[in-house]
């Protein structure tokens, strides 16, 4: 009995994972398409100045605002499970990502000249696509934390590939001569979160006529503004390291070498960007599924914990031969057939890459498999140190060649980041406040609000 039930929960997280990793794989792949067309409709600067308008708008919109993504989806799941309403920890969410967008555009607009001169060569364009995009995503990402726990993941699929067509919609446009310049193409990346949110409230208005909010169930907890906001900071501080872990390389490379040299390293990480946000799928539904079986009383269950982790990277493993073959055979090649040839690559630092990027996603699995063992503040510090190495290192001229050091440091940090969080997830400290309560998915979340707060 219990067996089955294990093998069922496996089975429902493997659909789940396996319906999202479609639907994220469709939006990639979409992202490329405007990444490729920007590439050789546009000269090598201006195209190094998309991709740090990229690269600024992803770093600041997923440290701000996934940790509320997180909350909501997690928060609204439990809640209509038990039959709990649905109406203050959005209420709560809200506040917060309200905060901390007015927050962003107080600090944006007070810093614009050393954001306009020194990060986007003084393109004010640029700027107000930055400031308005980081804008209108924090509506995106309350809307997928919306969705997410309403496990409406059709429709969460569809916000995010809408947002990818809208953006490679202008990219197009420029294509095809009938809009032209660096600017036409910029602005995709504010259209894209802007158009896709038209349908939303629309969305949300049938729903809520389709399906009214459960009955509050007697001794429903009370869920205060500290509450959120403490899981909201706890999940900050890794976002933060990982955006800066995997967005860091350009924005260093324009500093040190140029907007065309940004576009260079841009082009050669994506060969673990693309895996990786397709790996968002696996990330977002593993987290559950884990911390259910680590507070199970089934017998089975820590078996079962184990045998998931193994089995996603045993994946990770032979997906990451496979793209190494592949770039082994014709790496640089098919780099100037996806991104022109103006770029040569070097097939060593392909290599690299494709290395780092097997070791990230192993280290992302075991990250959510120490976060359900209750060791939130343990990852955490490791994640910062890795970030704070990766800066100092791609900083530090103990190589000559800037893009080899960034190479290099990618994958050598991925490699850190992946033993220091393994080193936590084979031995977790039974710690009252670490440890999750068991058959009680909203202990574990009070619990990871006080470690934040050091209580």
């Amino acid at each position: 009995m219990r067996r089955g039930t294990g093998g069922s929960a496996a089975a429902d997280y493997g659909k789940t994972a396996s319906f999202l990793a479609v639907g994220v794989g469709l939006t990639g792949v979409v992202t490329y398409a405007y990444f490729f067309i920007a590439s050789h409709v546009l000269s090598k600067p201006d195209y190094g100045e998309i991709t740090v308008l990229w690269s600024a708008v992803f770093i600041t919109v997923s440290t701000l605002y996934r940790p509320i993504d997180q909350l909501l989806s997690r928060h609204i799941s439990e809640r209509l499970v038990k039959g709990e309403p649905i109406g203050e920890p959005i209420r709560v969410a809200a506040k917060i990502q309200l905060g901390l967008a007015a927050a962003f555009a107080v600090v944006t607009l007070a810093l614009r000249g050393p954001l306009q001169d020194g990060l986007l060569d003084g393109n004010e364009t640029l700027y107000w696509v930055f400031f308005s995009a980081v804008l209108f995503y924090a509506a995106s990402y309350f809307a997928r934390g919306y969705l997410a726990g309403h496990r409406r993941f059709g429709l969460f699929t569809a916000l995010i590939l809408s947002e990818s067509l809208f953006r490679t919609l202008f990219a197009v446009l420029v294509a095809v001569s009938l809009l032209s310049g660096q600017s036409a193409v910029a602005i995709g990346i504010v259209a894209a979160p802007a158009l896709s949110l038209m349908v939303v409230p629309a969305v949300f208005a049938r729903r809520a006529r389709a399906a009214p909010p459960p009955p509050a169930a007697e001794g429903a907890a009370e869920f205060p503004l500290a509450h959120g906001a403490g899981f909201a900071a706890a999940v900050l501080l890794i976002m933060f390291s990982e955006q800066v872990f995997l967005n860091a390389g350009p924005l260093i490379i324009r500093g040190l070498e140029g907007a065309a040299a940004a576009g260079f390293i841009f082009n050669v990480l994506m060969i673990a960007r693309a895996p990786l946000q397709l790996f968002q799928a696996v990330s977002t539904s593993i987290l559950p599924h884990l911390t259910s079986l680590r507070t199970s009383a089934a017998p089975d269950s820590e078996a079962e914990f184990h045998r998931s982790v193994r089995m996603v990277l045993l994946a990770i493993a032979a997906f990451t031969a496979v793209v190494a073959i592949f770039v082994l055979a014709a790496g640089p090649q098919l780099m100037q057939l996806a991104f022109s040839e103006k770029f040569t690559y070097d097939r060593g630092g392909l290599l690299l890459i494709v290395a780092g990027m097997g070791l990230y996603l192993s280290a992302v699995t075991i990250n959510q498999a120490c976060l359900a063992q209750g060791q939130v503040r343990r990852a955490s510090a490791r994640w910062i140190g890795c970030a704070a190495f990766f800066i100092a290192w791609c900083f530090l001229p103990l190589i000559a060649d800037e893009f080899l050091r960034v190479e290099i440091g990618f994958a050598t940090t991925a490699g850190l980041l992946l033993a220091l969080l393994y080193a936590i997830y084979r031995r977790p400290h039974e710690r009252l406040e670490d440890v999750p309560a068991l058959d009680s998915a909203e202990e574990l979340e009070a619990q990871l609000a006080a470690v934040d707060e050091g209580a």
